[in-house]
């Protein structure tokens, strides 16, 4: 379906900043609106139902895989995750642009299903300076630390498969880059065909 909105997946390995990136963006961008997954871990720090996820048990996550409720889901660190398709589709029916923090099993998923997704992913500059970012955190203990490290070689690889590759060396750069893409999605003749169509219209473009 060509939806009048764009779908944004944003996927990177655990302390790469993405959540930052994500969350900073919607703050500049109106037009852009987050989507909110089914997550079977518990809420970290100030997150709230809702907003950063939907924390449900995981009889009600099953309920949900049972019911094909998901467009996609994983188990990511111990912890499963969903992206409800109805969630995303209703809301780019709206003509609002959606990102989606993900991980990348679940933004290749996406990309099947969904063709007008532009898919991001974000790596950290080096292997150091992601495990001092994760200690920084002070929200897990070494071993998990060491864990998503280990995971984090495997999500690194799969970057070759996704649009565009944001280094986030420096915030304000990473920030930067992740609008210019943004802003050059909506730029595509196709999508300014479809958003500007009275436009294109009165200028006998086909």
């Amino acid at each position: 379906m060509d939806y009048p909105g764009n779908l944004f997946v944003v996927a990177a390995p655990s302390g790469a900043g993405k959540s930052s990136l994500v969350k900073a963006l919607l703050e500049l961008d109106s037009a852009v609106k987050p989507s909110v997954s089914h997550t079977t871990r518990p809420p970290r720090g100030q997150e709230k139902h809702g907003r950063e996820y939907f924390f449900v048990a995981p009889g009600a996550f099953d309920a949900m895989v049972q019911s094909d409720g998901f467009v996609e889901w994983a188990e990511v660190h111990g912890h499963r995750y969903g992206t409800s398709r109805q969630a995303i589709a209703q809301r780019m029916e709206q003509g609002s642009d959606v990102v989606l923090e993900i991980d990348f099993q679940g933004a290749l998923a996406i990309q099947r299903v969904f063709s007008n997704t532009v898919s991001i992913f974000i790596l950290p500059p080096s292997w150091e300076e992601l495990r001092a970012r994760l200690e920084r955190r002070g929200e897990d203990a070494p071993q998990t630390i060491d864990l998503r490290m280990h995971n984090a070689a495997l999500e690194v690889a799969q970057a070759p498969h996704f649009d565009f590759v944001i280094i986030n060396d420096s915030f304000d750069r990473a920030l930067f880059d992740l609008k210019a893409i943004v802003h050059a999605q909506r730029l595509k003749f196709s999508v300014q065909r479809r958003t500007r169509s009275e436009t294109f219209r009165a200028l006998n473009i086909p």
